[in-house]
């Protein structure tokens, strides 16, 4: 990985407008594509699978004017009149003569209906209007809801003065989020840390002017997608709220290493390619902890969650795409003018000019420009001074360890009462006309009126539908919780009841979730008794079974993301115990989040100061959408804090000859804290800022979500990672890098430190004449997995080079043999020793030697010819081909001849002429050389692998020949 970033930071560095035209296009191009497509936001739940759900679908097929969304009006008289008497009698049935007229409404109740009970308060001082609608609310135009506020407004203004009028209901329950300048006071806020910590104002854009691409892409991509996919309304805010965070930090990360390496002295150029290698691995690797959480919302198995999730998460993964791609070509454009204010460049301008330097003297200037990083970050590295907070916060762990815990356990300790519901009218701004009639709704009739139950089921076999409607009515009455029962009828044709209940407790107030289970409870006794299979369903009841279903889901979404963190920090440090701590810290961030966003929204704890229009449970997926967002974003802290403690523990140790010790452990954690807290606390403050700015004049959905991330990673930031973690780190000492060796086996690597990219420029000039050396080994070794904790080596020590169009013959110890043909063609990875194919230093160019050496397995092959033709495609060069001894004399000849017609000098990939190389192995020499015989390839080098009788390895000796093979 770190070796591709590496050169696409060159290749962006010296092509600025191009990837920057490149990225803009694509921008246009997508917004076009919303602008053309885009259908709008879908802001209807639902769960397939569940009794709520169920029973919606069952009154669609048999009840449909019943199961589609729904609205109310509701009409107070003025002091001192009755809304049952005129005025209000003639002009509310007017309205409601007008509404019947509308489309897309297919019944509307009046309150003085006979069939419908309890539209009339009881003090006759307000009367409601009930509405039914053709499908859901997202089927419901824009012209129709219009037309429904014109009718509302026209009754308002024919009744008497002091009467109101509102209409709201499940139509309106929803708002959709809307940006406004005090978000916008988060992008400045990031953009003032920027030009503090760059020193530079010219810098500082280069981070926001990435993530605003990012995000401007991600968003139009959303959109889009509405054309064949339903997206809620808080998928868009979501996704700007991540693009822009994580766009900026991701840049940052990049900016900040390449200034400090100009500042150092290396080229700009070379550096710009160094901080994408390096610190583009980071941000890679940070990006796909942030993807694999957002996708792992799916967990829920809540569609319109998972849907969200897969928006963040392709937002997510724009912005890294941009941040490795677009911030290198825009530090193009400012070439060596990045060092800012106060610092002197110490090479400004003296970087090689690689345009017109031959390969050679490119390899030359780039050795030269590492050892010069190297020795400036020693330099810089021995000559700053430790940060004061972790010098006192290493000279008292154990103090500082326990107060932590302790703290944020306290700050917890509200997410105890945490309770969660969908979003409705009540928690809209007191501004708004859903919230008035949401209110007015609950004065006047009672809290239950605002979130009606609905239970339905079939009746088919009923003599009496209506005697069993009633009887079912006076059962439900029974329910503690139950305040009325609004209406009991069967349909037009008597095959389905339905039967509307209200509460006596709002939709989001945990009595009304009770009262949903409790009914539900009753299921089997009144299916016994009276053979009806009744389900409980409405807009109420679908929210109810959606909260339910996430709070099931938090348990295992959180196992997945600890333990997904466990492993993955193990791939990139190696350690047991540092994982555990991480784990341990993100557990402590997410708690300290849901305990503040308690506080507030359902304390009230200030409630005013945030612009909270009503205390009282939260949106239901904020809890699984904060931990899977906060994991990803702790673990870029945890990555690039204590990655830079690892790299300079790993340096030290190698500097004592391997040794480590206690001191030598605490060292690397100050000196990689102090390094790295500047870009740490920055990207902190910067993500702060953008989530704290959707707080004050946020969605009410969007709201909760906001101020816990906000929250979660100040605490995350500078609580854990900055405070508890180089005390713990500190305990531990160097027993932190401990991990078991068969653990260390099992587990791939991951280099986001940068080292491929290290090691691939101290051998810019092995070997001397790399052009016209397909194949160079030295000291290659390739160790196998014994089986029982340890490790037997399959051949060391491995030196040999060849020249275009050699043959190399490896003999001797079949598995040895197999081995080092397919470590050549970079499908084993070597254990030590310098390996270079096609000028490709392995394992560091895997990928690139993966795909342009073909590798023949002969032995045991159905079509041996076949197998050859297969490998030989593409144009390869370089061709390993194993078993050639094992073929019978027809599968020889077929097999010789496709080597033969393939061996004469042709166009390689890259459309430079070249003859074929070939290595091989075979246990029988004479079988092996006669094919290359009738392959007319002279001069086979053999490479012969022997078990020393004393040494355990399999060392590696060879012939020389005139084809350059030795060893």
């Amino acid at each position: 990985m770190s070796t591709l970033l590496y050169s696409l930071g060159r290749w962006a560095y010296n092509r600025p407008w191009r990837v920057l035209v490149s990225w803009v296009l694509l921008l246009a191009l997508a917004g076009g594509g919303a602008a053309l497509f885009m259908k709008g936001t879908d802001n209807s739940f639902s769960i397939p699978g569940t009794e709520a759900q169920e029973g919606i679908l069952l009154l669609e097929r048999t009840f449909p004017q019943a199961s589609g969304t729904s609205a109310q009006l509701i009409v107070v008289a003025a002091d001192g009149d009755q809304v049952d008497e005129e005025p209000y009698v003639d002009a509310i049935e007017d309205t409601v003569a007008a509404y019947e007229d509308l489309d897309g409404v297919i019944a509307v109740t009046s309150p003085f209906s006979e069939v419908v009970d309890g539209l009339v308060s009881d003090d006759d001082s307000a009367a409601i209007i009930q509405l039914q609608f053709d499908g859901q609310s997202t089927a419901v135009s824009d012209e129709t809801k219009d037309e429904l506020n014109a009718l509302a407004d026209d009754l308002g203004a024919s009744l008497p003065g002091g009467s109101q009028v509102a209409l709201g209901g499940d139509l309106f329950s929803s708002s959709v989020p809307a940006l406004s300048l005090i978000e916008a006071v988060g992008v400045l806020i990031a953009l003032f840390v920027l030009i503090v910590t760059f020193r530079s104002f010219a810098v500082a854009w280069f981070p926001l002017v990435s993530a605003l691409i990012g995000v401007g892409l991600g968003i139009a991509l959303i959109y889009v997608s509405t054309a064949f996919a339903s997206v809620s309304s808080t998928t868009p805010m979501l996704a700007i709220m991540l693009g822009l965070a994580v766009g900026i930090d991701y840049a940052l990360f990049i900016v900040a290493r390449h200034q400090d390496q100009v500042r150092a002295g290396v080229d700009p150029e070379e550096s710009a390619a160094r901080a994408t290698g390096t610190a583009g691995s980071a941000v890679v690797f940070a990006g796909v902890t942030v993807l694999i959480a957002l996708i792992g919302l799916g967990f829920a198995g809540i569609p319109f969650l998972t849907t969200m999730g897969i928006a963040a998460a392709v937002t997510v993964a724009i912005a890294v795409l941009v941040a490795i791609s677009l911030t290198p070509a825009l530090l193009g454009f400012a070439k060596g003018r990045v060092a800012g204010w106060g610092y002197r460049m110490l090479s400004a301008g003296v970087g090689p000019r690689r345009g017109a330097a031959s390969p050679e003297k490119k390899r030359a200037d780039a050795k030269k420009e590492a050892a010069k990083a190297e020795k400036a970050a020693a330099k810089a590295a021995a000559a700053q001074r430790p940060n004061r907070w972790v010098m006192l916060v290493t000279r008292h762990p154990l103090v500082t360890t326990i107060a932590v815990i302790v703290g944020l356990g306290v700050v917890a300790i509200p997410a105890a009462s945490l309770s969660l519901a969908l979003p409705n009218a009540g928690v809209q701004p007191t501004s708004s006309q859903a919230r008035q009639a949401y209110d007015l709704t609950a004065e006047h009739f009672g809290a239950g009126y605002n979130g009606p139950l609905i239970m339905t089921g079939t009746i088919v076999t009923s003599t009496d539908p209506l005697g069993l409607m009633d009887d079912l009515a006076a059962e439900v009455e029974k329910i503690p919780g139950v305040k009325e029962v609004a209406l009991s009828t069967p349909n037009e044709t008597a095959d389905t009841g339905l039967i509307q209940i209200i509460p006596e407790t709002a939709p989001d107030d945990p009595a009304t979730a009770d009262l949903v289970r409790e009914l539900r409870a009753h299921h089997d006794e009144w299916l016994d008794e009276y053979g009806v299979d009744l389900k409980v369903t409405g807009f109420t009841a679908v929210g109810i079974d959606i909260s339910d279903r996430l709070g099931a889901a938090l348990l295992p979404f959180g196992i997945f993301v600890v333990g997904l963190s466990l492993v993955l920090l193990m791939i990139v440090f190696r350690s047991i115990w540092v994982p555990i701590k991480a784990a341990a810290g993100y557990l402590l961030s997410v708690l300290a989040a849901f305990g503040v966003v308690a506080a507030v929204f359902e304390w009230g704890w200030g409630a005013d100061l945030l612009h909270v229009t009503r205390t009282g449970p939260v949106i239901s997926f904020m809890p699984i959408i904060l931990m899977g967002v906060l994991f990803g974003l702790a673990m870029d802290y945890e990555v690039f804090l204590v990655s830079r403690m690892r790299e300079d523990y790993v340096h030290t140790s190698r500097a004592r000859g391997g040794r480590a010790d206690r001191a030598t452990a605490i060292g690397a954690v100050r000196s990689g804290f102090t390094a790295s807290a500047r870009v740490v606390t920055a990207a902190a403050i910067i993500m702060f800022a953008v989530f704290a700015a959707f707080v004050p004049e946020g969605d009410s959905s969007i709201k909760p979500i906001a101020l816990g991330l906000a929250v979660g990673i100040a605490v995350d930031a500078f609580v854990v990672r900055m405070t508890l973690v180089p005390a713990v780190m500190t305990l531990l000492g160097e027993k932190a890098w401990w991990m078991p060796r068969w653990l260390d086996r099992v587990l791939p690597h991951f280099d986001i430190e940068g080292e491929a990219v290290e090691r691939e420029l101290k051998l810019s000039d092995w070997p001397e004449d790399a052009a016209s050396t397909p194949v160079v080994a030295d000291g290659l070794t390739v160790l196998a997995d014994a089986g029982s904790g340890g490790e037997v080596p399959l051949f060391t020590g491995a030196r040999f080079r060849m020249e275009h169009g050699g043959t190399l013959l490896a003999l001797g110890d079949p598995r040895a043999a197999r081995a080092l043909l397919l470590t050549v063609a970079g499908r084993i990875e070597p254990s030590a020793g310098r390996l270079r194919v096609a000028g490709h230093l392995l394992p560091g160019r895997g990928a690139w030697v993966r795909a342009h050496v073909g590798v023949a397995l002969l032995e045991g092959a159905e079509d041996p010819a076949g197998e050859l033709t297969r490998a030989l495609a593409g144009g390869t060069r370089i061709v390993v081909i194993d078993g050639i001894d094992t073929l019978d004399d027809a599968e020889r000849d077929q097999a010789a001849a496709v080597l033969r017609d393939a061996s004469g000098p042709r166009r390689d990939r890259r459309g430079v002429e070249r003859p074929l190389t070939v290595l091989a192995s075979a246990r029988r020499e004479g079988a092996a050389l006669a094919f290359f015989a009738d392959a007319h390839r002279d001069g086979v080098s053999e490479l012969v692998l022997r078990r020393d009788p004393v040494r355990t390895p399999t060392t590696a000796s060879a012939q020389t020949d005139s084809k350059g093979v030795e060893a």
